[in-house]
């Protein structure tokens, strides 16, 4: 088989071309830190990126519903204790007004005004809110989940007139688990229907001067609401404890994706920078090889 001088030129130019495309390559790997500029680059490997970007796009959704969570259930239960301490001191005042001959008439009244401000502040911390919603309002529309000069329920769910069921208020914090971030006003504090913390308040508080023989029932149901109240705080912190475990299970995965992404797409940059240089010096070893191997034509000469 005869080589001709044509055939040793066109191989020589292809050898030559394929060490610029893979020079090129790995420069260009240098320039963007990844080792996948384009999927033909590595199909396999940019069928294990795409997927890997995607769980960490779930995860970090996923963390933005435990953020939101954790905000919502913190400030329902910052609400709930600083609540429950003021029922205690009603509650005190209840008991200190049951005893007729410790209390004079004045002693009442200034009873009376303290657990009317103590109602008043109660109210107030019923209609908490996180980014504008009541956190004791259930799935209302409003600002607000209690009258503040009534006391009436403005929320919505939980009450029996009307028949109004919870509509729980979730977050997705993983593929498999959801966690309820909200507490109606009815759960904590009582039907509406029924008599709930803010009507016993203002019957202790009227009775303390009017009636003190019916005081004895109202602390009754203070403790009832008391103790429901405290069953929700209960419920809140169990609540609380699971969202965050479910945030440090949620940062652990979210570094183990972004270690595997960076596995599949990250340059080795010791390694690409010795492969590049090895590109180089073989390119110009062709060079020198191509320019001995083809004979100087007419050309060269005339120069």
């Amino acid at each position: 088989m005869r080589i001709t001088q044509r055939s040793l030129a066109v191989t020589a130019l292809q050898g030559l071309n394929r060490n610029q495309e893979a020079i090129a390559k790995l420069q260009a790997q240098l320039t963007s830190g990844k080792t996948i500029n384009k999927p033909s680059d590595d199909p396999t490997g940019t069928n294990a990126a795409m997927q890997t970007r995607q769980e960490l796009a779930g995860a970090a959704q996923y963390a933005r519903n435990i953020n939101d969570g954790i905000g919502l259930l913190d400030a329902t239960d910052s609400a709930l204790q600083n609540m429950i301490k003021q029922v205690q001191n009603v509650r005190a005042k209840t008991v200190a007004g049951l005893n007729d001959g410790a209390l004079s008439g004045p002693s009442r009244a200034a009873y009376q005004t303290e657990v009317a401000g103590i109602r008043e502040s109660l109210l107030g911390l019923a209609n908490t809110t996180v980014q504008g919603v009541p956190v004791f309002g259930g799935v209302t529309s409003g600002s607000t989940a209690y009258d503040v000069t009534s006391g009436a329920y403005q929320g919505f769910g939980g009450t029996t007139v009307p028949p109004v069921p919870v509509i729980p208020v979730n977050r997705q914090v993983s593929d498999a688990d959801t966690i309820r971030v909200d507490l109606t006003g009815p759960e904590a504090f009582g039907d509406p229907a029924t008599g709930d913390l803010f009507s016993v308040v203002q019957s202790i508080a009227t009775d303390l001067v009017d009636d003190p023989a019916a005081l004895a029932g109202h602390l009754e149901d203070l403790d009832a609401v008391l103790n429901r109240m405290l069953t929700a705080a209960a419920d809140i912190g169990t609540r609380t404890n699971r969202i965050e475990t479910a945030q440090q299970v949620n940062k652990d995965l979210q570094l183990s994706l972004t270690s595997r992404s960076s596995v599949i797409e990250n340059v080795d940059l010791p390694k690409t920078i010795m492969n590049l240089q090895m590109q180089q010096v073989g390119y110009e070893a062709a060079l020198g090889a191509t320019a001995k191997a083809i004979q100087p034509t007419l050309l060269d000469f005339l120069r």
